[in-house]
């Protein structure tokens, strides 16, 4: 049995994320867990012609849909708003996600937890926190998804140059989820940086390190990137299904991870600059993290932006590392 469980499922993210994993055959069971709607959102995808079984879930019965579960996937939250940063979500949501950690916790301690609720800079330390509490961290099996900064600057490298396929072109995306920590490392698209001006190379790193604010502000207080973040979402969940479920290798994506997840690679990394987080290419296998790809070399303009990540990044983790410990 693979069983999926995602927490939030009727919420703008959720819902297309629900519909996209539906799609998928690696999926024996999908658990849908939302304090409202969870079980009409059920009711409807269940009907869609693939294998999976479909559950709902409301409020009170969080223990019956993580039970056993295979991964969990945590889109709960709120959305922000115009005016508001990923920080100021950080009051409502980490109550959220903590108690969801507890859930996982009681019921499939060895589950794989992907993270997408903002700011994941913070809430991938509070569901690991909560995991170290109850004895059940693996940091193989933790991830804040970071993939929507990938997809982003895929697209939006190909809007500059139209000769870079969107699809096949893969670009770097290392360090965290928000603002100045989303590092694009855009020098290695073959001779891509070098036909670019300062001023359009500024303004493409911008774009991508806030490209969630343009959603913000063109939704007009409906709403943050859901569709885009349910497509990213699923494209990383189901490519860590192929390695944990298929056995498949050589599957890479970018993530946050705790960087215990491969101590022989980020030792001296983590040494140096103190972080216990950080966003890089990770390989994935049977359990997990198989290995985290180093740090990849940049450009001077590129090693601008990781001095402003790193305080801002240590930040963040301490902030939600503390929500649990109270340190």
């Amino acid at each position: 049995m693979v069983k999926v469980v995602v927490c939030g499922a009727a919420g703008g993210i959720g819902q297309p994320l629900s519909l996209l994993l539906k799609q998928s055959d690696l999926i024996t069971d999908l658990a849908l867990y939302d304090v409202v709607n969870a079980p009409g959102v059920a009711a409807d995808l269940s009907h869609i012609n693939t294998k999976s079984r479909v559950t709902g879930h409301g409020k009170d019965d969080m223990d019956a849909a993580l039970k056993d579960a295979h991964t969990v996937v945590i889109p709960a939250g709120v959305p922000r708003k115009p005016g508001m940063t990923r920080d100021d979500l950080f009051k409502i949501n980490a109550g959220i996600i903590a108690g969801l950690a507890e859930g996982v916790a009681k019921n499939c301690p060895g589950a794989f937890v992907l993270v997408i609720s903002n700011p994941v800079n913070s809430t991938v330390p509070i569901v690991a926190e909560v995991l170290k509490k109850h004895g059940v961290f693996n940091p193989k099996k933790v991830f804040g998804i970071s993939t929507l900064d990938v997809v982003r600057s895929s697209r939006f490298v190909s809007e500059v140059n139209p000769s870079v396929d969107p699809k096949s072109t893969r670009v770097t995306v290392i360090g965290g989820h928000s603002g100045v920590t989303i590092v694009p490392i855009l020098s290695k698209i073959p001779g891509f940086v070098e036909g670019l001006t300062k001023e359009q190379l500024d303004a493409l790193t911008y774009r991508i390190q806030y490209g969630g604010d343009e959603v913000v502000k063109a939704k007009d207080g409906a709403g943050s990137a859901t569709l885009s973040m349910a497509y990213a979402g699923a494209r990383f969940a189901l490519t860590l299904l192929e390695a944990t479920v298929t056995g498949k290798t050589g599957l890479v994506e970018s993530s946050y991870v705790n960087l215990d997840a491969d101590k022989e690679s980020t030792a001296t990394f983590k040494a140096k600059h103190g972080l216990d987080y950080f966003a890089l290419d990770v390989e994935f296998g049977k359990e997990g993290v198989k290995n985290i790809l180093p740090l990849p070399q940049v450009s001077a303009y590129e090693q601008t932006l990781l001095d402003a990540a790193y305080p801002e990044l240590k930040t963040n983790i301490t902030k939600g590392a503390s929500f649990v410990t109270g340190a």
